[in-house]
């Protein structure tokens, strides 16, 4: 089938941070559902959907490439999680506690693909 997503850090972490996300926006108003709520949510697990699906890939090329997609939706998120502190929705604690779960998958995410970009040169 190919690399076993359940091993990769990257996805350990980023799978950790979607549940995060999901309880933590479970408690914005009802009048975000359809927005806020969605978009965090949406980018949360987009993180590591796209690193499972980049592992189920034959080629290292495909597989940085979803891992790519997925560093994108994590800078989202990072900017859902600043927004949603700034207006109000997320408490200092919850927001910081999210904000070092970003950061940390961020920094294995960054160097899962430089390990991968080197090894394939």
């Amino acid at each position: 089938m190919g690399r076993d997503y359940r091993k990769i850090k990257a996805w350990q972490f980023a799978g950790r941070l979607a549940v995060d996300v999901y309880k933590a926006t479970a408690e914005f108003p009802k009048a975000e559902v359809w927005g806020l709520v969605s978009q965090m949510r949406r980018a949360a697990v987009s993180v590591p959907a796209n690193i499972v699906e980049g592992s189920a890939r034959r080629s290292q090329t495909e597989y940085v490439h979803f891992l790519y997609i997925s560093i994108s939706s994590l800078a989202e998120l990072g900017y859902y999680i600043k927004f949603a502190r700034e207006v109000g929705y997320l408490p200092a604690k919850t927001h910081d506690k999210l904000g070092s779960m970003h950061e940390e998958t961020a920094k294995t995410l960054r160097g899962l693909i430089n390990h991968i970009e080197r090894s394939r040169v």
